[in-house]
């Protein structure tokens, strides 16, 4: 196995070149971390011939070492290029790939140029405008659309969100002071971790998400996902992409539009967008929205929310009664 690092040295360089990923004769000019890459290690490679992106699963999230992580991630996330590439509008927000090693779990694609994610939504830094929440839409019913009964199952990737996004985040003893985050968050935590009404509706929606759906996901459908490279919107990071309910992807990102306290007639208005041009299950919806909230707000997965206790505290009130009705 050859693993790569932020920082190029001669056997990576080798193995880019004995891969094809590299011309023998072309010379590296800049080789740089790509993104923060929650999940896997990515790095942008400039030569004097131009630039490419190699993107690279460990055994573990890039992010926290600490948790284990299937290595077959970037199968599933070649596999979900190959499912939509063949598709006109779907394949205008992706990067091409170019080349792909399955002994050592690297992924060659496309440099779609310098951009940033969307994440800059949620301490205000950044604005998202009416056409880029449609465009995103627009994504996400085109995919969901698509016929793709063969999609790998990604049963291991689905498990491990499981966890995160269903179980972990409502233990009342999970090694996590969520006072290390922000003081008095911990206390809040306390009162949906102790909540059995609650987790038991939270526990049977885990395991609706866990079966087998009808529609192809992106599965990870939040800003860190969003890029916005050259005013255009694109879409990346599908490692999480599996066959569920179409409810989850929108769920996800229309709880992500609540954390980022954007307008809720805005939220509604997508959420209106979205069911005018396809099927839609609303209280289901909820259900998800209400649990991505949640493990957004008291789990490991954090997300730079600048907002103060009193807004996360109404938040997770919100989020409860999406689940509960």
């Amino acid at each position: 196995m050859i693993w790569l690092n932020d920082e190029l040295n001669t056997e990576i360089e080798h193995y880019l070149k004995d891969q094809g990923y590299l011309m023998p004769d072309e010379a590296i000019v800049k080789y740089e971390k790509a993104g923060e890459g929650n999940m896997n290690l990515v790095v942008r490679i400039t030569t004097d011939v131009g630039k490419v992106i190699v993107k690279q699963s460990r055994p573990y999230v890039n992010k926290f070492p600490q948790i284990a992580a299937p290595l077959n991630r970037i199968i599933i996330e070649r596999q979900y290029y190959l499912a939509i590439k063949n598709n006109s509008i779907l394949k205008k927000y992706t990067p091409e790939i170019f080349d792909f090693d399955d002994e050592n779990y690297t992924l060659l694609m496309e440099d779609l140029g310098q951009g940033s994610d969307y994440l800059g939504l949620y301490t205000g830094h950044i604005n998202i405008s009416d056409k880029e929440l449609f465009l995103l839409l627009d994504y996400i019913i085109c995919l969901h659309g698509l016929k793709n009964s063969k999609f790998p199952d990604n049963d291991e990737m689905k498990a491990l969100n499981h966890q995160h996004i269903f179980i972990y985040p409502f233990l009342e003893e999970n090694g996590f002071n969520l006072d290390s985050i922000q003081p008095g968050l911990q206390q809040i935590s306390l009162t949906y971790k102790k909540d059995e009404s609650l987790k038991s509706e939270i526990n049977r929606i885990g395991i609706r998400y866990l079966q087998k759906g009808k529609s192809l996901l992106h599965g990870d459908y939040y800003p860190g996902s969003w890029l916005a490279v050259n005013k255009k919107v694109r879409v990346i990071d599908p490692e999480f992409a599996f066959i569920g309910d179409q409810e989850f992807d929108l769920g996800v990102m229309m709880a992500n539009l609540y954390m980022a306290a954007v307008d809720e007639s805005r939220i509604e208005e997508c959420i209106n967008y979205y069911h005018s041009r396809s099927r839609l299950d609303h209280e289901l919806l909820s259900k998800y929205i209400g649990v991505e909230i949640l493990r957004r707000v008291i789990g490991l997965a954090q997300l730079p929310l600048r907002q103060d206790l009193n807004f996360k505290s109404a938040l997770c009130n919100k989020a409860r009664k999406f689940i509960l009705g």
